[in-house]
C-alpha cells in the first residue's frame, strides 16, 4: 500500500520522528479525560478499549496530526457520547462555547 493511502495513525515503517518515552505528570485536563474515559467504561458507553481506539482512528489526517494524545481521546468519547445519543452534538458545541467564553478564547 502507498504511503498516501495510510491511514493517519498507521505509520508502518513511515518516517515518524523521535519517540519521547520520559515519564511525565498529566496536566490537570489530562487528569479529566483520563477520568471521562474511565467514567464512560463505568457507565456502559464504551464496552472496550477498541471503541475508544476506532474514534481516534476515525479522525481524519488534519485533525489526527494537529491534536496531541490525550486531546485525541477527547475527539473520539465526544463522538461516541454523540453517535450514542448520550448527547447531541448541539449540546456538546454549546458547552465548548460557554468553555471558550469563559477562558476568553475566540
Amino acid at each position: 500500500m502507498s504511503p498516501d493511502r495510510h491511514k493517519p495513525h498507521d505509520l508502518g515503517g513511515l518516517p515518524a520522528g523521535p519517540i519521547d518515552r520520559e515519564e511525565h505528570d498529566l496536566a490537570h485536563w489530562e487528569q479529566r479525560i483520563d477520568a471521562m474515559v474511565s467514567l464512560c467504561f463505568s457507565k456502559g458507553v464504551l464496552h472496550d478499549v477498541a471503541e475508544l481506539r476506532v474514534g481516534i482512528e476515525a479522525l481524519g489526517p488534519d485533525a489526527y496530526d494537529k491534536l496531541g494524545y490525550y486531546e485525541r481521546w477527547a475527539a473520539s468519547i465526544a463522538n461516541r457520547l454523540v453517535s450514542k445519543e448520550v448527547l447531541t452534538r448541539r449540546e456538546l458545541d454549546e458547552r465548548i462555547e460557554v468553555i471558550r467564553a469563559r477562558r476568553g478564547d475566540s
